[in-house]
């Protein structure tokens, strides 16, 4: 296999480019042409990728994407459609010309005999490992339809999470980001205009109001480097905590914070019991989906546990037991883990405690929003009090010294 540079337009006319896997030039356009996309220069690439040179990453409307695509052949495999069959008619569904491209290549794979899970294993940045690993299983007991169901339903689940925890918190971020805006406002235009009325006399004034009026000359004269310090401060922090010790350390103290704390450890459980539910059914030993499903945890710190407990596991070790001296789930995870253990149904209690504590997100996410708003909005409303308090002191200070 070779990497292809490609530049061309989709069936809209819109411009696309990118990097594809073939063996010929000309066996990389007609992988082009098969995904829909009219090559106007294909010419061999710096060396063999699996993904499409920075025009594909795996942002939510690619996720968007990949998971109604998994479905859809899932669907497809499932009406007896063979393999190689439903991924040239998934083609067509498939609206992202880059993403298009990417699933040509791998119907192009299959068709030379290469397991769909291989395919999917080579692309680490659009497809996440429970994916291969699910149809690896589905591959090994002739069952690939189903368990791409299971992978589809698990993945819209998450997807679905992931979104109601954006959506609930935009309202917050919009409040806080009028908040700075509103006393920004003030400082920089609304204080100045009373500064002329106190000149010479500022040593009479109060102390609030000489206050506020400093703090606006201050922000006059250096607003523009405050901020510059704001977002360099910002991208320092981001540098920083890519470092892993810097970045477990981020994550660990993220779970101790009220509020947060507990809804960061619902909405990670629900992801990891989901992920290791849909793994086990589909027949993946305990010890590798525990490993694989850890890696789908975005927090560092539970995810570095949930890798301790696969590892005992693999030395003889339990899942239930070693989980609990962790301290990383909910303690109402436990029982469900230690009931699906006992009882060899761990795949479907997992499922059953994914869905409580979906549930626990939802209220957590409402209790977080109902506690932010008013208190936003409290502290807007007591700056913005103490500004127009400090300049009516100010004014009515002022006055009466001059009456006396």
């Amino acid at each position: 296999m070779q990497a292809f540079r490609y530049r061309g337009t989709d069936s809209n006319g819109k411009r696309v480019q990118g990097q594809i896997d073939a063996t010929t030039r000309e066996e990389a356009v007609r992988r082009l042409r098969q995904a829909a996309i009219l090559p106007i220069d294909v010419a061999p690439g710096a060396g063999p990728s699996a993904t499409p040179a920075g025009a594909l990453t795996r942002n939510g409307k690619t996720r968007t994407a990949i998971t109604r695509a998994v479905g859809e052949l899932a669907v497809l495999l499932n009406a007896g459609i063979p393999l190689e069959r439903a991924m040239a008619l998934l083609l067509d569904s498939i609206e992202q010309a880059s993403l298009r491209a990417e699933f040509a290549a791998m119907q192009q794979a299959v068709k030379e005999g290469a397991p769909l899970s291989r395919a999917l294993s080579e692309r680490p940045a659009l497809f996440p490992p429970v994916t291969a690993a699910m149809a690896e299983a589905g591959e090994a007991d002739g069952r690939l339809g189903p368990a791409l169901e299971r992978l589809a339903d698990a993945l819209q689940r998450e997807d679905d999470l992931r979104s109601l925890i954006a959506t609930a918190m935009i309202y917050p971020v919009i409040l806080v980001v009028l908040s700075v805006l509103i006393i920004g406002m003030m400082l920089l235009f609304v204080v100045p205009q009373f500064e002329s009325l106190f000149a010479g006399a500022e040593d009479r004034l109060p102390a609030a109001s000489v206050f506020i009026m400093e703090a606006s000359r201050t922000f006059r004269a250096g607003w523009w480097w405050m901020l510059l310090l704001l977002f360099g401060g910002f991208f320092a922090l981001r540098q920083v905590f890519t470092r892993p010790h810097a970045r477990a350390a981020r994550d660990r103290f993220v779970l101790t914070l009220p509020q947060i704390g507990p809804l960061v450890r619902s909405a990670e459980t629900a992801r990891f019991a989901r992920t290791l539910g849909v793994l086990v059914e589909g027949g993946v030993p305990l010890p590798s989906a525990t490993l694989l499903a850890g890696r789908a945890i975005g927090n560092s710190h539970m995810a570095a546990a949930v890798r301790e407990v696969a590892r005992g596991m693999k030395e003889g070790g339990g899942l239930t037991a070693p989980l609990s001296a962790a301290e990383v789930v909910p303690a109402k995870a436990i029982g469900f883990f230690r009931t699906g253990e006992e009882t060899s149904q761990l795949g479907p209690m997992l499922g059953r405690l994914a869905e409580v504590l979906d549930r626990d997100v939802k209220i957590q996410l409402q209790r977080l929003v109902g506690l932010l708003t008013p208190a936003i909005t409290v502290i807007l409303g007591a700056i913005v009090a103490a500004i127009i308090a400090a300049i009516m002191a100010a004014i009515l200070g002022f006055n009466d010294l001059a009456l006396a």
